[in-house]
């Protein structure tokens, strides 16, 4: 094989001199451009990106990429050429994001933490373990404006009318397009008045008038059922919430508790939060 000629042989090690780095050699401390003796890095921009609205996350990530470069650098030579001393309230604005911002790590770190399956179960089974079967009802009903309406729709189906289309042709309701039916229902999702009348029925039962806020209701049960318990799978998101929850909360109140505070004398009146002119104070 012959020799390569030199100048060739340097421009190929130019060029690869100035390929970009290695993928392994990529990490968050990357710089990826320099502002006066400000330096912006790979990691600046990944949590700038995390920070933005959704819908500008969906942008292709060529063009993100470059847009949240540029906004890094535009704000770096402001603050590079424009920054200056901040005022007595931007410093405490600061120191109060600051404080706010690493609490908050801190705390999402302990709710993290919390879950775990062990947890999971615990919590499950003290929702659920002990919990009786649910009774469910299946109902429809018709809505009108007087007590009047009511007593001559009840006197039509005593009479043998059909309750589903007594409620299509009379119903003020949002259910009466479809018969008046509410599906399945469970105690204390209704109004009270309306509920315990569906509660005393037997399946079949129709009863009224009954008032509520809404108007004058004739109701009809279908049927009732026993609601067994979720299963775990189905309530997990709802019981991580909930530790999560709970272990922040106990965080809040021992590192409280263990807390050296101590609060001064000083007499000073609740409304001077109002006064912001007191930070311009020299």
């Amino acid at each position: 094989m012959s020799e390569a000629p030199k100048p060739l042989l340097a421009l190929a090690l130019v060029a690869g001199l100035a390929l970009p780095a290695a993928a392994q050699d990529v990490g968050p401390d990357t710089v990826v451009a320099r502002v006066g003796e400000s330096e912006i890095t790979l990691g600046h921009m990944i949590v700038l990106r995390s920070q933005l609205p959704a819908e500008y996350q969906e942008l292709p990530d060529d063009v993100l990429y470059q847009a949240v470069l540029d906004q890094l650098i535009r704000q770096s030579a402001v603050v590079e050429r424009a920054g200056g001393e901040l005022s007595l309230g931007a410093k405490l604005a600061l120191e109060n994001e600051r404080r706010s911002f690493v609490a908050g790590e801190a705390l999402s770190r302990i709710a993290e933490d919390a879950v775990t399956e062990e947890a999971v179960q615990d919590a499950y089974e003290a929702a659920y373990a002990t919990a009786e079967p649910t009774t469910e009802f299946h109902a429809s009903h018709i809505l009108v404006e007087s007590e009047e309406d009511a007593l001559a729709l009840l006197a039509e189906i005593e009479n043998g009318a059909d309750f589903a289309t007594l409620a299509k042709e009379n119903s003020v309701g949002p259910s009466g397009p479809n018969g008046g039916d509410l599906g399945w229902f469970t105690a204390g999702m209704m109004v009270k008045p309306f509920e315990v009348a569906v509660v005393e029925l037997e399946p079949g039962g129709v009863a009224g008038p009954v008032q509520t806020q809404f108007g004058w209701h004739v109701i009809k049960l279908h049927e009732t059922r026993l609601k067994d318990a979720p299963a775990i799978e189905d309530v997990r998101a709802e019981l991580v919430q909930q530790i999560q929850r709970d272990a922040m909360e106990t965080a809040l109140e021992t590192y409280t508790a263990e807390a050296d505070i101590s609060r001064t004398d000083v007499e000073i009146d609740p409304s001077i939060l109002k006064n912001r002119e007191i930070l311009n104070q020299d």
